[in-house]
């Protein structure tokens, strides 16, 4: 734990270019105390925002959020950006030309790697948020002063994640804040005032947080301009106003992309998916996400989310122990034959660079290449087994496809396979609740919450297996009866 203390202190600390590392109330400030009318703003650059769109407190999420005052039909445009408000980084491989400041930022951006996006982005935001009088300080200064995304979190409350694919990408992001600082620092210690993207002031670990998380939980990937080959470029950009816009998987929203006909340039607009009442909230769906992203990119847990899933590392021991949790005796686990082990190598479960990432829950229940695996590893009948359809195998719709008892034996694989991921987690969803009763707040809340979650997907798998299993038993036994 004491890398991850050193990487808490450096975040937690206040710099000129950053605020508080995590929200002391229910409702994080902004970062001016009395920012510009942002509606005000936007519509004064151009812009269009319809008369019953307001800002209020959202009741759903701890910040703001856009509410209708009135009765809006389907259809109507509600927001509508020209083309010079969104805040984007432009393409480093465009022919623009570059001032020394922008060429700066440029080959800073260049050593971020593609996952972390959202940091590219983030540096634009923290140039335009250090520059006196920039275009977008209305907007900037109507930012939330804190963000509640784990690398933020106090490290109890990251331990309390209790979930080791979240705990690494955490823990991923906060060292390579650190080291990107340090970057930042040998890249620009030589540089004079004029030519220092940042106003002359130091970046640190927390300001880079800050703008990552910024950027991450407000951004829209959008088509930006098209590559020689006419192939259109996804831009990530920030949309003033219409990032106030909060998530849901069943939107009442849009984002729409369309050529302005006045001067032909590209404009943003959010229009009504469905007839809106009066204080509906506005709601765009951010995408089919688990749970990790949305804690990690944005701050916050869908409760029984339908796209959550649990990961796990497809391992012959572990397997085996399931296997003898479930009362099925196989030891073609930690030791498969080879044509057994020429499968899995077409799932690539095996092989010169296998992909042993496995997951539960989500759309699919059971990820079709452990499906698969478990249906081979078990079969009795290897022609059979070598003729079916790979396809066919790592689907759950398949009834049966090397007979029943296969079947069983692999529902109760997994069953018990799902039991043991349960058991990994030092607490049970009572207590979970428990503690979330007797008042958790801020990170704590968030961590519980996110854990809840994590352990009802395994909980929502073990019911459906168990009425597959159920089901197939009761057609055994009436076959068997017949």
């Amino acid at each position: 734990m004491s890398t991850c203390k050193a990487i808490m202190s450096s975040l937690t600390h206040m710099r000129p270019l950053t605020c508080a590392a995590s929200a002391s109330s229910s409702y994080p400030s902004r970062l001016a105390p009395y920012p510009p009318d942002l509606i005000k703003w936007v519509t004064k650059e151009g812009g269009f925002v319809h008369p019953a769109v307001k800002i209020a407190q959202s009741l759903n999420s701890n910040g703001l959020g856009l509410v209708t005052n009135q009765q809006i039909p389907r259809g109507t445009d509600l927001i509508i950006l020209p083309h010079h408000l969104p805040l984007s980084f432009r393409s480093f491989d465009s022919d623009h030309t570059q001032d020394s400041v922008d060429s700066v930022l440029a080959q800073l951006a260049h050593r971020i790697p593609e996952e972390l996006w959202a940091m590219k982005l983030g540096l634009k935001l923290l140039q335009e948020r250090a520059k006196v009088g920039s275009f977008w300080w209305p907007y900037i200064s109507n930012l939330p002063e804190t963000y509640s995304v784990p690398i933020f979190f106090p490290g109890e409350d990251i331990k309390n994640l209790q979930y080791a694919p979240l705990l690494h990408q955490v823990n991923k992001r906060c060292r390579f804040l650190l080291d990107f600082e340090q970057e930042i620092k040998r890249a620009l210690v030589h540089l004079t005032p004029d030519k220092h993207p940042f106003g002359d002031q130091e970046v640190h670990a927390s300001s880079l947080g800050w703008a990552m998380a910024a950027v991450s939980s407000r951004a829209f990937r959008l088509y930006g301009s098209k590559r020689p080959d006419g192939v259109q470029i996804d831009v990530p950009m920030m949309l003033p106003l219409i990032d106030m816009c909060n998530h849901s998987f069943s939107p009442n929203a849009r984002i729409v992309q369309e050529r302005d006909t006045d001067n032909l340039k590209m404009q943003v607009k959010v229009v009504a998916e469905r007839e809106m009442k009066e204080d509906d909230p506005l709601l765009l769906n951010y995408g089919c996400l688990s749970n990790d992203f949305f804690l990690l990119d944005y701050g916050f847990v869908v409760d029984s989310n339908p796209y959550d899933h649990i990961e796990l590392k497809y391992d012959g021991a572990l397997l085996d122990a399931a296997s003898m949790a479930a009362g099925v005796s196989s030891p073609n686990f930690s030791a498969p034959a080879p044509w057994q082990e020429l499968i899995l190598s077409q799932l690539n479960l095996a092989g010169e660079a296998p992909d042993l990432k496995v997951t539960f829950g989500g759309q699919e229940i059971v990820e079709g290449r452990l499906l698969a695996a478990l249906r081979v590893l078990l079969a009795s009948n290897m022609e059979t087994a070598q003729n079916s359809d790979l396809n066919t195998l790592k689907s759950l719709s398949a009834e049966a496809p090397l007979g029943v008892a296969n079947e069983k034996a692999v529902f109760r694989t997994l069953i018990a396979l799902c039991v043991i991921a349960l058991e990994h987690f030092p607490t049970k969803i009572m207590d979970d609740e428990s503690l979330l009763k007797q008042g958790a707040s801020g990170s704590t809340e968030l961590a519980i919450q996110f854990r809840i979650q994590k352990k009802s997907v395994i909980v929502d798998v073990m019911r459906s297996l168990s009425r597959k299993l159920k089901l197939l038993s009761s057609k055994e036994s009436v076959t068997a009866e017949g």
